[in-house]
């Protein structure tokens, strides 16, 4: 009994993954991001927290606005993914097909199906905790910075995405507010560099 309750825990987050990735085409949220870097040695692990928006439009398409405590932009147009940074003034492009295969963007925003994310990614549902279904999700290419990704769903709903990269920070983004399939604004993923922006290309 125990062990069929168990395969019914994991069908359940994997179904409510490839349920997301098949169906989702569209949807805008809000979030929290919680980042962690591992405790130095003689000192206590330090956190810190930011808010934004963030949306999205299948295929390979989204746009996170950090709003507080420091303006940052991450736009993928399909083509080139662009990171604004407020601060600094300065715009950093990469071509998107090189740097989105293996990252949590990936999960969220590109992949059509499971097939398709089990071409980079390890997934293995890991039952329900903190009234959220889960997903562990290991990239199978190792030489890169992500070392694993959990999802949370809510049902449906994408609730939580745990990234830990490879020298140990950890970022939880919660998301709130969620509309799926969505009218967006047609210029949403169109990126314009701010007047006086630097511009660094990678």
């Amino acid at each position: 009994m125990l062990w069929s309750a168990a395969l019914a825990a994991q069908a359940s987050g994997l179904d409510n993954l490839e349920n997301f990735v098949k169906t989702a085409k569209s949807g805008r949220a809000e979030f929290t991001q919680v980042v962690t870097s591992p405790a130095r040695e003689g000192q206590t692990a330090r956190s810190k927290t930011s808010t934004g928006t963030f949306e999205f439009a299948r295929p390979h398409r989204f746009r996170f606005n950090y709003k507080k405590p420091f303006e940052q932009t991450i736009v993928a147009d399909g083509q080139t993914l662009w990171l604004y940074d407020a601060d600094l003034r300065q715009v950093t492009t990469r071509k998107q097909s090189e740097v989105l295969g293996s990252t949590p963007a990936a999960l969220i925003a590109s992949a059509p199906d499971l097939a398709t994310l089990r071409r980079d990614f390890n997934l293995e549902a890991t039952g329900a905790k903190d009234g959220l279904q889960w997903v562990q999700a290991a990239p199978k290419a190792r030489e890169g910075q992500l070392n694993m990704v959990r999802i949370g769903f809510r049902g449906n709903d994408l609730a939580t995405l745990e990234i830990v990269d490879s020298f140990g920070q950890r970022s939880v983004l919660s998301f709130s507010k969620m509309e799926l399939n969505t009218a967006l604004p047609p210029d949403t993923f169109n990126f314009k560099t701010p007047q006086g922006a630097d511009m660094v290309k990678q």
